[in-house]
């Protein structure tokens, strides 16, 4: 008698459970956990997360421009119609979603864009690193199809707040001279304008005579978008401070001017974000290169295990083993964020980002380290140091061949103390400032060389 009741109630159980599942997840597997949006000028990603992987096909249309997404194996539920409210009015490529059960087991998505559009759409498996913990996602990236030169748009920075309009014409001109010279380091291969259409007849800026270069810093916001990097313990993101002290140095770095034996030498801030999205690690790199960075700074936000850790550090390249343990340790953490912001592998040129992270060369690790040094005598005036000492060790970020390149670590936004600081506007200005300093006595000790023609 008790084995046939244990049996009865076995069966009522499993037949609650095909209620409570419903026919999709019985039938198919697939439920759809999550979705989320990531509008940017760069590009625009969308994420939709599940408990399985999503088998999909897309198409591309090209007028108007919209891309249609079949995910099979589905029904539409709550979490997948949210999508249709995520998306923001000034996102630069998506102006609205259609979603709806296009056959039993398809759910068709469409995608109506802003602008024609390069499309990528694809898969990434299950990841659990630090505090990000994600399942199956299928990822949708739009880019522009015209991809925008951002040397170009620095010079034209530059060169148009209070000058009269310049021609195209002559900002390539300006692009095409604002070159390296032949230095000890690898030089950057040229960087050719995107084809524009013929200049109106507008009149044309002349370069300031003071001057035949300015100085560009590259400033790389750490994680962003899928990545939140560090999380304190009050809920504080990394890749949200660290994008306002970015910010708020790269305001300084565009209000200085080097007083050198030549003359005048402006410094211009480039960000390889400047807004919550993900980059991959070789792609901040090769963004630095385009703009023909002299420097290149990574900021972060550094965490551990326990609270107590403290104290700002600063990072430098190594070619051989890491400088200390902990050194190496943060190597591996910050290298992982690609797996957690999620990178299209399909479409990485495997040889090309081998070469590149494999070019570093001595030269740029000793103007490294150099640079360092300058930001820890200034980031001691303000706050504690973790070591007192640049630390090196593999970091990927920190391999351009001809850029001398940091990691800093602001604080441990693990600590509660630290993390206040991080988020209070006080210290972050006091943190941009004596980076601003470091960044100043570097150059005042390390004359930038001269390009190869006035722009």
């Amino acid at each position: 008698m008790t084995h046939r009741l244990n049996t009865r109630r076995s069966i009522l159980q499993s037949a609650a459970w095909v209620l409570l599942l419903g026919r999709a997840q019985l039938s198919w597997g697939a439920s759809i956990l999550a979705v989320r949006v990531w509008p940017a000028a760069e590009y625009t990603r969308v994420t939709i997360e599940s408990d399985t992987q999503l088998k999909v096909q897309h198409t591309f249309v090209a007028n108007p421009p919209r891309l249609a997404v079949d995910i099979e194996g589905i029904e539409l539920n709550t979490a997948l119609r949210e999508l249709v409210g995520k998306v923001r009015n000034d996102d630069p490529f998506i102006t609205g979603v259609r979603i709806g059960q296009f056959t039993p087991t398809v759910v068709r998505l469409v995608l109506e864009l802003r602008q024609p559009a390069k499309p990528q759409v694809f898969a990434l498996a299950p990841v659990q690193a630090g505090q990000s913990n994600f399942q199956h996602r299928l990822v949708l990236d739009l880019y522009p199809s015209q991809e925008a030169d951002p040397l170009e748009a620095l010079i034209a920075e530059r060169l148009m707040g209070d000058k009269p309009t310049v021609s195209k014409d002559a900002l390539g001109d300006m692009v095409a001279s604002h070159q390296k010279p032949a230095t000890g380091m690898t030089a950057s291969p040229p960087v050719t304008p995107a084809p524009t259409a013929p200049a109106p007849s507008t009149p044309v800026a002349k370069a300031p005579e003071m001057t035949d270069r300015f100085v560009v810093v590259a400033l790389d916001p750490g994680h962003g978008g899928e990545d939140p990097g560090a999380i304190g313990p009050n809920g504080t993101r990394e890749k949200d401070v660290v994008l306002q002290i970015a910010q708020l140095l790269q305001e300084r770095i565009n209000k200085t001017v080097l007083k050198t034996k030549r003359g005048e030498l402006p410094l211009r801030a480039f960000l390889t974000r400047d807004a919550d999205y993900f980059l991959p690690l070789h792609v901040r790199v090769q963004k630095a290169r385009k703009v023909q960075a002299d420097l290149f700074i990574s900021l972060h936000a550094d965490a551990f295990l326990t609270p107590q850790a403290r104290g700002a550090s600063v990072f430098a390249l190594s070619q051989g083993a890491a400088s200390s343990a902990a050194a190496r340790w943060m190597a591996n953490k910050e290298n992982g964020a690609d797996a957690i912001g999620g990178l299209n592998i399909k479409v990485q040129d495997q040889h090309v980002q081998r070469a590149l992270l494999d070019m570093s060369t001595t030269a740029q690790i000793n103007d490294s380290l150099k640079l360092g040094n300058e930001m820890l005598g200034q980031i001691r005036r303000v706050g504690k140091l973790h070591k007192p000492q640049v630390e090196q060790a593999g970091f990927a970020v920190l391999k351009a061949p001809d850029i001398p390149s940091l990691l800093v670590e602001t604080a441990f936004i693990s600590n509660p103390e630290e993390e206040a600081l991080l988020v209070s506007a006080a210290y972050q200005n006091q943190l941009a400032d004596a980076l601003m300093r470091g960044i100043e006595n570097y150059f005042l000790r390390n004359p930038p060389l001269a390009r190869s023609r006035s722009i």
